[in-house]
């Protein structure tokens, strides 16, 4: 006789921790905005140097940095392309933005 499988659905999600925001409701396109913007003014560049070189509009590229607007992957790709970064730079710095101060690594399950 075969034995019972037993039945893994209780257990469902017990092994995920919830993504840490530190006290603050943060979407991810405000996150990613602030850090081009950031880069951006650190580089002492304006939005209409990136902008042209990422081949996106001025108000468009301002909307991303204030968070009005969802990036899509070929957008943000242009404008980190254009300040010099590699996405994992982007990632990087958002995950520690998101990161309560002290706090270890934040692991995302998928």
């Amino acid at each position: 006789m075969a034995e019972p499988v037993p039945d893994d659905t209780s257990d469902a999600g017990a092994d995920i921790v919830p993504f840490p925001l530190g006290g603050r409701d943060m979407r991810w396109r405000d996150v990613v905005g602030d850090v081009l913007r950031d880069e951006r003014r650190r580089q002492g560049r304006t939005l209409a140097e990136i902008a042209e070189t990422a081949a996106v509009s001025v108000p468009y590229l301002s909307e991303i940095e204030r968070g009005r607007k969802e990036v899509s992957s070929d957008v943000l790709h242009a404008v980190h392309t254009a300040l010099g970064m590699d996405l994992g730079d982007v990632l990087e710095r958002s995950t520690r933005r998101l990161r309560p101060q002290g706090q270890g690594p934040v692991l995302l399950a998928a």
